[in-house]
């Protein structure tokens, strides 16, 4: 993400991009107005969910008491965040801009960044908490394809709001601020991507404490179903599937969207000029109605499985992408660099206007990259977590033997699935980067034009995802109420394991948008730095502090603490699930013990007990790895320099893309053979490889929904942090306003941060695992 950068230096001679014409300004008024038709099309979806049939009156009732759960997490939530967003907002007038215009747009944009991302994440919730009792009755009802599509429909809603306010916004801002555009995304970016972060650990920390405790006392040692309202922790569950998969992953998934868009028009203004700022608007643009497409042909067939009715609908709609971007490219791309009105200089001073390249074929093949490598995730990630795959059968027969082995064999799946993910990322990045030729900044736009290809498809994507916990929560109504026949039950039996895999799927595509983004943004920070160290110093040459390789000793210090931050930050979030699981289990057995009554059906579990616990929990312990994020790069930055916040950064991206897939696919599997013996393989529930399964999916649970997903805004929160950060870093270290002392408090003051942030969470842990009684109390008395 270049700030002021050489590259940046056009042809018109001012160092800015040349002015937009009336053609370019009405063509950004169009993409805005298919943003708006997406909005419109999810209102049309929105519609069509609520008119379906919503079930009995006791199914009405505990979706009311799911709604309320939610509802009141995400109030809380954000009033939690909002603090967060007010101080950064502050903070980003600091930081280093070309002028004030830049500034202000930047730190008003981060706030409408945020501010959509929570919308985002709301919508999705309210929603999805409305659809999932309408999509157990018409299970009950009205059958399979009914069912799958209103929940099909209401990720589809979900979807295309997504993709309408990421476009909608990106719109605005070029066409509001056209030459400065790319440094007004940066705050749009970040906001989007900031609260993502928060929401997708606070809510994924929620809906695992819940998941897992639920299981351990009631399937383990009470030896009742998973949804049986006699448990205190459903309900808590239920709204855990929302806050956490609904709201905080599409969040994620927006954030996704606007980081990737915005790294794609900052390096398109570069590499081809004026169009290169435009053309990343057209290609989601395309997206946006090939995903209309997609969710209106999403119809299940007789006798064919759910995810195959998903898969078909996503490979229809890539491929039409494929088709119009290809139209679009040679269409609205010249055939030669020197045709390219208001094209850079590239890194190393030479006009990219004398590339000899195609600039439509290297589009549309950049384009290509990124749909396929989706495709190719897509049916990967089938592979290793879906219920017809050898790896998720490998994973249910070693229940045979155990626990262990279960665990085991979920680890191994894990670990093999994330390499051969991983390959396909990094062969996608390569192959785009190849695409530049000589040219560093067109090879780094193609990097991000395969980031747009991908995006194509985010609408379907997440609908995709959006299927998962609306099906979860359905069974769970179904169950809770009894109201469902037994056909009906066992057609969101099926749906939910569907919806496991569809879950596993967009973590997997989710994390190569992560990739593909940070890549682009990691192989401008050097163009960033460049800029900053002319203005301070003038001649760069002589600079020779600012070239770093990794042989380095210092840069490889950077890249072994880039590494340690993921590793860390997985641990906090998954010892954060421990925590609060521990105190959801000590909740629950009181109850028990202390209320005979609910077992024989006698009394009402209090399930808002658990609900609370959740939600004081979640809260609180989401701040711990929020601030590593944000504070490690500043710490490595102004600490150690620029080199080695480039290895820290390099690391980062590296071990968490092993990371996130890893957790994200042996949490799936898991997951999906415990529901495979729950079908009735290897004896079926109440067995031991029953029990054994149940154990493997509780270590799974925070593996694939709290810390895998989490670390996807991770890697794109702490590039941009870094890349926000290297200016003021420059100005600090070299030149007349070189200033050593305050660089290193600045890195002092935010390790105490990160320290002092671990050691209080740390204590939170000894207190309840010292103290099983006083943990019980805490956990009664809130």
């Amino acid at each position: 993400m270049a700030l002021s950068h050489p590259a940046l230096v056009t042809q018109t001679g001012n160092g800015a991009l040349a002015s937009f014409s009336s053609g370019d300004r009405g063509l950004v008024a169009v993409i805005g107005l298919v943003a708006i038709i997406a909005l419109v099309f999810s209102f049309v979806l929105f519609r069509e969910v609520l008119a379906a049939n919503h079930g009995t009156p006791k199914m009405v009732e505990i979706a009311e008491a799911v709604q309320e759960g939610a509802q009141a997490y995400l109030k809380r939530q954000f009033r939690t965040l909002s603090v967060v967003v007010v101080i950064v907002f502050l903070l980003l007038f600091v930081l280093p801009a070309d002028n004030a215009g830049e500034r202000i747009g930047r730190s008003i944009f981060f706030l409408v960044g945020a501010g959509f991302s929570g919308a985002i994440g709301y919508f999705g919730m309210w929603l999805a908490t409305r659809a999932n009792v309408r999509v157990a009755a018409a299970a009950n009802t009205e059958g399979r394809e009914r069912a799958i599509r209103i929940a099909f429909r209401t990720g589809g809603a979900v979807g295309m709001a997504t993709v309408g306010l990421g476009l909608l916004g990106a719109s605005v801002v070029v066409l509001g601020y056209t030459n400065n555009a790319p440094r007004v995304l940066e705050g749009f970016g970040f906001g989007a991507a900031t609260l993502a972060m928060f929401m997708r650990v606070g809510g994924g920390i929620f809906t695992k404490a819940a998941d897992v405790g639920a299981d351990l006392v009631g399937k383990v040692e009470a030896g009742i179903p998973e949804d049986d309202p006699r448990n205190a922790a459903t309900i808590a569950d239920n709204v855990g599937d929302n806050v956490g998969d609904c709201a905080g992953m599409a969040a994620d998934l927006f954030e996704s969207y606007a980081v990737t868009l915005v790294a794609s028009l900052i390096l398109g203004s570069v590499a081809f000029g004026t169009k290169g700022l435009l053309f990343p608007l057209i290609v989601p643009a395309i997206g946006v109605l090939t995903a209309i497409i997609g969710v209106f042909i999403t119809r299940a067939r007789p006798n064919e499985g759910g995810l195959k009715t998903i898969n078909r609908s996503f490979y229809i709609s890539a491929g039409i992408s494929a088709v119009l971007c290809a139209i679009a490219a040679f269409s609205y791309l010249p055939s030669k660099f020197s045709k390219l009105k208001g094209v850079g200089v590239d890194i190393d001073g030479s006009q990219i206007a004398q590339h000899g390249g195609n600039p439509a074929v290297i589009a549309i093949v950049a384009v290509l990259i990124g749909i396929v490598l989706a495709a190719v995730i897509l049916w990967l990630t089938g592979v290793y977590t879906g219920t017809e795959g050898k790896a998720v059968q490998d994973v249910g027969k070693s229940s045979l033997t155990g626990a262990a082995t279960v665990i085991l064999a979920g680890i191994s799946v894990g670990f093999e699935s994330a390499v051969y993910t991983a390959l396909v990322i990094a062969a996608a990045v390569f192959g785009a980067f190849l695409l530049g030729g000589a040219s560093v900044s067109v090879a780094l736009f193609a990097v991000a034009l395969a980031g747009c290809g991908l995006l194509t498809t985010v609408g379907v994507i997440v609908a995709m995802d959006t299927f998962g916990p609306v099906s979860d929560n359905a069974q769970g109504i179904a169950e809770m109420s009894g109201d469902v026949s037994p056909h009906g039950a066992q057609i969101l039996t099926e749906l939910d394991a569907v919806g496991n895999t569809t879950k596993a799927i967009t973590k997997g595509i989710a994390i190569a948008t992560a990739v593909l983004a940070a890549t682009a943004l990691f192989g401008s920070y050097e163009d960033a730095i460049r800029q900053a160290v002319s203005d301070a110093a003038g001649d760069i040459s002589n600079n020779t502090n600012f070239t770093n390789t990794i042989v380095s000793p210092n840069t490889l210090v950077g890249v072994i603490i880039g590494a340690a931050v993921v590793f860390m930050f997985s641990g906090l979030a998954v010892n954060a699930v421990s925590r609060a699981a521990g105190a959801v289990v000590y909740e629950v057995r009181a109850q028990f013990r202390n209320h005979p009554g609910i077992m024989d059906g006698t009394e009402r579990p209090e399930y808002g007990r658990v609900v609370d616990i959740c939600t004081r929990d979640s809260l609180r312990e989401l701040v711990t790895p929020g601030l590593l994020a944000v504070m490690a790069p500043i710490a490595v930055g102004f600490g150690l320099g620029l080199g080695p916040l480039a290895g820290y950064l390099g690391g980062a991206i590296a071990t968490g893309t092993l990371m996130a897939v890893f957790l994200a696919n042996s949490g799936g599997a898991w997951d999906n053979a415990k529901k495979l013996v729950e079908d009735g393989i290897h004896g079926g529930k109440g067995s031991e490889a029953h029990a054994a399964t149940v154990i493997g999916d509780t270590v799974g649970d925070p593996f694939k929904d709290t810390a895998g997903p989490a670390i996807n805004p991770l890697i794109k929160v702490m590039n941009l942090v870094s890349v926000l950060i290297a200016p003021a870093v420059v100005q600090l270290s070299i030149g007349k306003d070189a200033n050593a002392a305050v660089r290193i408090i600045i890195a002092l003051v935010a390790v105490a941060v990160i320290v002092a942030a671990i050691v209080i969470a740390k204590r939170r842990a000894s207190a309840l695992n010292d103290d099983p009684a006083a943990a019980e109390t805490v956990a009664r008395v809130g």
